[in-house]
């Protein structure tokens, strides 16, 4: 349905997403950041249906009616960490944030043992913030599953700030093989694996989870990658707090997943509620972080777990 978020149009052309990044690296992130109230205005006044997501879950996630100008400060949050990308990109820039860093023992402790970790983050808060843990983790290597389909512009314009973001790129839109064998060898590097598990693409399988009290339908391929690879799954996330501050929050989820072949939907059930049940905590907390412009609700795309099959080499 054209509510689906992956059928939504980028939002900005490639000239107007590169005169951001100009202004912000040339002429100050101070001078950048003013423009966003009056690029607030704008998608608040012409993004009718994000303008209507955003009002259902602030209302749900705030237990009151959304009134404008919690729903301008919802829109002026998420172009704040868009603006924010194109220091997060930029090693020289890093030093300019005020980052506080929560659970770094965790992820430290199973980046330790060697193996891969799986990280998994939302479209919550700013997942580029989390690549300050480089800066105490500085030989860890970040791997990022993304669709390069999605927002190609943006994605232009902030991996020509930081080729080597880029690639490090493991692209999601090539075919299930490929994938496969790339996720494979990232996990034999010992490499960080980053993934939004919060959001599925069309025809992607998914479980029905209780989000703020409703059905949502979220992905399951991460706890079957998990699984196959054998990887631990630390949960990371970036949240925004104003001007130039973030926390960043890591927690393990699991040391170690299992998915049998014959109990498979219910294990991708639990793993999904797990995680779920842990973004609710955070978004509750913090709503403003909330990203996912679209009706998050909508179960017309679902697809049961029990038909997820992903195959990673030989194994499975």
């Amino acid at each position: 349905m054209s509510a689906q978020w992956s059928e939504r149009r980028e939002a900005g052309g490639r000239f107007a997403i590169w005169l951001i990044r100009a202004a912000g690296l040339h002429a100050g992130r101070g001078f950048a950041r003013a423009w966003l109230y009056p690029i607030t205005l704008y998608f608040y006044f012409r993004r009718t249906r994000e303008r209507r997501d955003s009002r259902e879950f602030l209302s749900i996630a705030l237990g009151r009616p959304a009134r404008a100008w919690d729903i301008l400060r919802h829109i002026h949050s998420y172009a704040a960490t868009i603006l924010d990308r194109i220091y997060l990109l930029h090693d020289a820039t890093l030093d300019r944030f005020d980052l506080r860093v929560h659970g770094l023992d965790q992820i430290e402790a199973e980046i330790a043992r060697g193996r891969g970790v799986l990280l998994l983050g939302a479209h919550f808060g700013s997942f580029e913030a989390l690549r300050a843990l480089s800066l105490h983790q500085p030989e860890v290597k970040l791997r990022v599953v993304m669709d390069l389909k999605q927002t190609r512009a943006l994605n232009e314009v902030l991996h020509a700030l930081n080729p080597e973001v880029a690639n490090n790129v493991i692209d999601a839109g090539v075919d299930p093989g490929a994938l496969a064998l790339s996720l494979h060898e990232a996990a034999q590097q010992g490499a960080l694996i980053g993934l939004l598990a919060d959001r599925p693409r069309a025809g992607e399988p998914t479980a029905g989870v209780e989000f703020f009290g409703r059905t949502a339908q979220i992905p399951v391929a991460a706890y079957q990658i998990a699984s196959m690879l054998e990887l631990p799954v630390v949960l990371g996330f970036g949240i925004y707090r104003g001007g130039n501050r973030y926390d960043l929050h890591f927690e393990t989820l699991a040391q170690s997943i299992k998915i049998p072949r014959s109990d498979r939907a219910a294990q991708l059930q639990v793993w999904a509620h797990r995680f779920s049940a842990r973004l609710e905590h955070y978004a509750r907390q913090y709503p403003y972080n909330w990203f996912n412009f679209y009706d998050f609700w909508d179960r017309s795309a679902q697809q049961p777990a029990r038909d997820a099959i992903i195959s990673v080499g030989n194994t499975g």
